[in-house]
């Protein structure tokens, strides 16, 4: 029994930092995403299946409203 408690306490703070982790990497997706398409990055979270949801916000031409655009990409 102290065994697994002592796995499970050791465990913890690794479990701890994955989500993190990703989230930090679908930040860095989504600027690369929104750099790539001249936006500016509104949020970045992850998704199911290890994918990224990013919300951008699109520049209007000639004086139109901004236009928002959230797309799924792998993270």
């Amino acid at each position: 029994m102290l065994r697994m408690t002592m796995a499970a306490l050791i465990a913890l703070p690794v479990l701890g930092t994955a989500p993190s982790h990703a989230a930090d990497n679908c930040y860095a997706v989504g600027q690369r995403v929104a750099a790539e398409k001249g936006a500016e990055l509104a949020s970045a979270e992850v998704a199911p299946g290890g994918k990224c949801k990013i919300v951008l916000v699109i520049p209007g031409a000639n004086g139109q409203r901004p236009k928002r655009q959230e797309i799924i990409v792998d993270g």
